[in-house]
């Protein structure tokens, strides 16, 4: 006799959600289904006139009239500014915390790591983690100070945060160290009924993603090439139907699902039927796959040793 847990459903209707990165791409996307749900809806980035064409397509995506719709622009890069666009997005909510928040703020940057400077190095770390752990940060001195029970915070991370190749270098490591945090908080979030969640993207076919491929070296465009990707509304509905069911490791396609389980550490089941399959799987392929992207790697050596000389990096 089997025992299962069935958790309510989060329902976005009438909470206000925090979605940060909301211009374009994952975060815009999530932002209009979120609309479309009945949620009142405050997206932050940079770029005020990407914020203000965002808002128009919102704006359409309106059930009800008494929706509260927002774009503020700010640079999450700093505890300070972090916590000033929180606050200021709250306003319109009498300072009231966000029911829910979805990080979706950063950008990536492959290259090949011996070309890499200083500055790359540091930008890995602060659009990939800082960006949207400082948000993390604010959101939840404010919520627990306000004593404001069952929010819930979703990072955003990627595949690469369970796994990685050659030109992620500066990328890779601060999608695995969102992971950390997400599985820290979810544990020390117990203390505040307070969820924390974090989803694990495919290739998003994204502005994020032509602005990548500029800098993403041939070899890697060919090892990605058996990756086949999701539209930026595909990943949105995949990350919010994790959210919904609760999910601690979202993913939302069926590779992912195979690196998620075979690097699943200590973090919640999300089915153990399911799972236990990945799990074979996993065993099974992921070493295939791995053999494949090495031999890619070395196969490239003589290539990229002539790449090398031609860019000067030899003096």
């Amino acid at each position: 006799m089997f025992v299962f847990s069935f958790k309510k459903g989060w329902n976005p209707d009438g909470k206000h959600c925090y979605v940060t990165g909301g211009s374009s791409g994952l975060g815009l996307a999530l932002a209009k289904i979120l609309v479309a749900k009945g949620a009142h809806v405050s997206i932050v980035a940079r770029d005020q006139a990407k914020l203000d064409a965002a808002l128009v397509e919102m704006e359409a995506a309106r059930v009800s009239p008494s929706q509260k719709l927002q774009a503020k622009s700010a640079d999450l890069l700093s505890a300070t500014a972090s916590t000033a666009a929180l606050e200021a997005v709250c306003e319109l909510h009498d300072g009231a915390a966000p029911d829910a928040v979805f990080t979706c703020a950063g950008s990536s940057k492959p290259m090949f790591f011996v070309e890499m400077t200083e500055q790359d190095m540091k930008d890995g770390m602060d659009y990939g983690y800082w960006v949207q752990a400082w948000t993390v940060w604010a959101v939840t001195k404010m919520l627990v100070k306000q004593k404001k029970r069952g929010a819930k915070i979703c990072m955003v991370s990627s595949m690469l945060g369970l796994m990685s190749f050659a030109g992620y270098a500066s990328y890779a490591p601060a999608k695995h160290a969102l992971r950390g945090l997400a599985d820290t908080l979810q544990s020390e979030f117990m203390l505040y009924d307070i969820e924390s969640q974090i989803f694990f993207p495919p290739t998003i076919y994204s502005p994020g993603y032509v602005t990548e491929n500029k800098t993403k070296p041939d070899v890697i465009k060919k090892i990605e090439g058996t990756d086949e990707g999701l539209t930026p509304e595909q990943a949105a509905q995949g990350m919010l139907k994790g959210f919904v069911r609760g999910d601690n490791h979202i993913s939302a396609d069926l590779l992912t699902d195979i690196f998620r389980a075979g690097t699943r550490g200590s973090a919640p089941r999300v089915n153990f039927v399911f799972e236990a399959i990945y799990d074979f799987i996993s065993y099974v392929g992921v070493p295939i796959w791995r053999r494949s992207v090495d031999g890619a790697i070395r196969g490239h050596r003589e290539e990229h040793d002539k790449y090398l000389h031609l860019r000067g990096f030899f003096g």
